[in-house]
C-alpha cells in the first residue's frame, strides 16, 4: 500500500488541526492535550486554512474544500477525508501541491460487498415485486432466478471492487473484475465491452475521474444482455441517468439499483423514483451500525502515525484521483 510522510510540526508544539464538521462530530478524544482541534464549517473554511497543520474532512459531501483550497495563504499539509472517493475535494491546487492526502480506505469495502450481494439476491428473487404484491395482498406464484452460475462485471478495482468481486464469487458468480490497466486477476480497459456484453451483473464499483466519469451511457446500456441487471455504488457521476432510465423503459435491461446518484439528496419530483425496475437508496451501501466510530478511529490512528513522523497509509495519488493498487 503507498505510504508518504508529510511533514509534521516540532514535538514541542501542538498541530493544528482542523475539523470540517457534520453532523454527528467526530469523537477526537484521544488526540486531547496532543492538538489544538479547530472546528468549522464550510463558510469560515477558507478562513482558517493558513492556520492548519492537518485538515479532517469530516464532511466529506461538502465541495468546500475544493472552493476554498485556492485561496492565499498556507495550506495544511496533511489533508484526510473520511471517504472513500476524493473528488469532492480535489481542484487543480491541491493537486498541484506538496500536501499529502489520504482517504478512508479499508472502512466501507466489506459492508458496501454485502450491500451489492444483497441486491443481487433481491433481483435474483424478485423480492421488490414480491413487497408490492405482500401490500395489495396479492398471492401470485412465478419462478424465480438461480444465482449461482451466473456471470458478473465488477468495474473498479480498489479494495471496494476486490470485495464485492470475492462476495460474489462465495455465490458462486463468475466474477470479472475490470481496472484502470490490466494486472494479474484484473482485466484492463480493453475488455470491459467484452465483458459487460456478456454479464449477468455488471457492478460499477469505480472511483469518479475524468476518464471515468459518464461511462456508463447510452452505448453501454445498448451493449448489455436484456436479462442483465446494473448496480452502482460507485459515484453518480460515473451513470448517465437519463440513459439508464430510458434502457429500463425500453427493456434494454431487465433492472438497476442505484445507491449513488449525480445530485443528492434525490428531490420528491425527481423522475428516478418512478422508473421501473429501478431500485433506489440513499447513498447508504456502506453505512453500517458503527461507521462513523470507525472512521474516526482510523483517523486518530493516522494522526497518531503523522504526529510520530511515520509514513501514512492510504495516501491518494492526486493525478489520478484515488489510492494506487498493488
Amino acid at each position: 500500500m503507498p505510504q508518504e510522510t508529510p511533514a509534521v510540526p516540532a514535538a514541542h508544539d501542538d498541530p493544528t488541526l482542523l475539523v470540517l464538521d457534520a453532523d454527528p462530530l467526530p469523537r477526537l478524544g484521544r488526540l486531547t492535550g496532543r492538538a489544538r482541534i479547530v472546528h468549522t464549517d464550510a463558510t469560515a473554511l477558507a478562513e482558517h486554512l493558513p492556520s492548519a497543520d492537518a485538515l479532517l474532512v469530516w464532511d466529506f459531501t461538502s465541495p468546500a474544500v475544493r472552493d476554498a483550497w485556492p485561496g492565499a495563504g498556507p495550506r495544511p499539509r496533511w489533508v484526510h477525508t473520511a471517504s472513500a472517493g476524493v473528488d469532492h475535494l480535489m481542484c487543480p491546487e491541491l493537486a498541484a501541491s506538496d500536501t499529502v492526502v489520504t482517504n478512508a480506505r479499508g472502512v466501507f469495502d466489506q459492508p458496501i460487498a454485502e450491500y451489492v450481494a444483497a441486491l443481487v439476491l433481491a433481483m435474483a428473487k424478485d423480492l421488490p415485486h414480491s413487497w408490492d404484491l405482500q401490500r395489495e395482498r396479492t398471492w401470485h406464484h412465478r419462478e424465480s432466478m438461480r444465482v449461482a452460475g451466473t456471470r458478473a462485471c465488477v468495474v473498479g478495482s480498489g479494495p471496494i471492487g476486490r470485495a464485492i468481486a470475492r462476495t460474489l464469487k462465495a455465490l458462486d458468480v463468475t466474477t470479472a473484475v475490470v481496472g484502470s490497466r490490466a494486472r494479474p486477476a484484473v482485466h484492463g480497459p480493453d475488455d470491459l465491452n467484452r465483458l459487460i456484453s456478456r454479464a449477468d451483473w455488471v457492478i460499477s464499483a469505480a472511483p469518479l475521474t475524468s476518464e471515468t466519469r459518464g461511462m456508463f451511457d447510452s452505448g453501454r446500456f445498448g451493449m448489455m444482455q436484456p436479462s442483465a441487471r446494473f448496480v452502482n455504488i460507485g459515484r453518480g457521476q460515473l451513470v448517465d441517468e437519463e440513459a439508464l432510465a430510458e434502457a429500463l423503459r425500453s427493456r434494454w435491461i431487465a433492472g438497476a439499483a442505484l445507491d449513488v446518484f449525480e445530485h443528492e439528496p434525490l428531490t420528491p419530483d425527481s423522475p428516478l423514483w418512478r422508473v421501473p425496475g429501478l431500485i433506489v437508496s440513499p447513498h447508504m451501501s456502506g453505512d453500517t451500525v458503527g461507521w462513523r466510530d470507525q472512521l474516526g478511529t482510523q483517523f486518530v490512528e493516522l494522526y497518531e502515525r503523522w504526529r510520530a513522523g511515520k509514513p501514512l497509509p492510504n495516501v491518494v495519488d492526486k493525478q489520478r484521483g484515488y489510492v494506487p493498487g498493488h
